[in-house]
């Protein structure tokens, strides 16, 4: 086996593509399913695989969904993109592959709620592995729209970066709101832009 940096022994790899289909097909058993109901049985089912190929890459299945749903093609990464606006950057990311109105990574979301709240392992994996590199994105935007000026001083620049997630995380699980490219639109316009204006008199 390999070991890495810091000395972690390495679970070996599952052989060609065959990793790939097993991640997307765990992406889908926890879109239909939902992390509680999700089985190794299932996710090999699914991908036509024994689960002994299963357990030889990943012990347990908190190991198997954070991986899914950080590295399977369905659930994509937002790319750092630079439109050279805020505007422009948040309704890239929140409406493109992997935003939210892209439905199996929300779907995804939807599986894994009840679970992150019980589950420590699950949320330490899914914090660290699906979100961090996620918010870095999101920061680097925000990171850039300061230095453009369009964040004023007195801004809460880290409850200000949260806030598009929050509100439409809100509509889609509490008040069962289906995301769309007008409700993002609305939240930019009418919360985040404001705001991000301060105190400052328009």
């Amino acid at each position: 086996m390999k070991v890495d940096t810091a000395g972690m022994r390495l679970r070996p790899r599952v052989e060609g593509g065959r990793e790939e289909e097993i991640l997307d097909a765990t992406v889908a058993v926890v879109a239909e399913l939902g992390y509680d109901r999700l089985t190794m049985d299932a996710v090999a089912t699914a991908a036509k695989a024994s689960k002994a190929t299963l357990y030889r890459r990943w012990s347990t299945k908190a190991e198997l969904v954070v991986d899914a749903i950080s590295r399977a093609k369905g659930c994509p990464m937002p790319e750092d993109v630079d439109t050279g606006s805020l505007r422009g950057d948040l309704i890239s990311m929140a409406c493109g592959d992997g935003g939210f109105t892209d439905e199996l990574p929300m779907s995804v979301i939807a599986g894994l709620l009840t679970a992150l709240h019980r589950d420590a392992d699950l949320q330490k994996a899914f914090r660290e592995r699906f979100l961090a590199p996620r918010q870095d994105v999101t920061n680097k935007v925000y990171e850039r729209a300061v230095q453009r000026g369009e964040i004023a001083p007195d801004v809460d620049v880290d409850l200000l970066s949260v806030t598009l997630p929050a509100v439409i995380i809100h509509h889609a699980y509490i008040l069962g709101v289906e995301p769309t490219d007008d409700l993002i639109l609305r939240v930019i316009d009418n919360v985040i832009l404001p705001a991000a204006r301060g105190s400052q008199v328009s």
